[in-house]
């Protein structure tokens, strides 16, 4: 892979990871229990409960994704960077701009 390359694949990479860290902090806010004192009907407070397990499945997938990208942060100067760890083919620049994280060419990613 070019280094011209490699480099866009880096400031794309440190971009993501700024916008997860931010959806992380998000996340974690509205994850936080609601006060009891807080007096909310029952319906509205079955629709919150609702809305806190959507938002914890977010910050799991946020989570999940920060620590893809942290790995792929510290590989990607490495010479093997951009090999599909199975068949050991280079990953497409292409499919590398669109997921960075991506450890497996199209083929073996099915």
């Amino acid at each position: 892979m070019k280094n011209s390359q490699l480099k866009k694949i880096e400031v794309l990479v440190l971009e993501k990871i700024a916008v997860t860290k931010e959806k992380i902090i998000k996340y974690t806010e509205l994850c936080k229990p609601i006060p009891p004192q807080n007096s909310i009907g029952r319906i509205s407070r079955m629709d919150a409960i609702n809305n806190k397990s959507v938002t914890e499945a977010a910050l799991r997938q946020a989570k999940k994704e920060m620590y893809a990208l942290d790995i792929i942060k510290k590989k990607i100067n490495d010479n093997d960077f951009g090999q599909c760890i199975k068949c050991r083919k280079q990953i497409p620049f292409e499919r590398l701009l669109l997921v960075p994280e991506s450890i497996y060419c199209v083929n073996c990613a099915k």
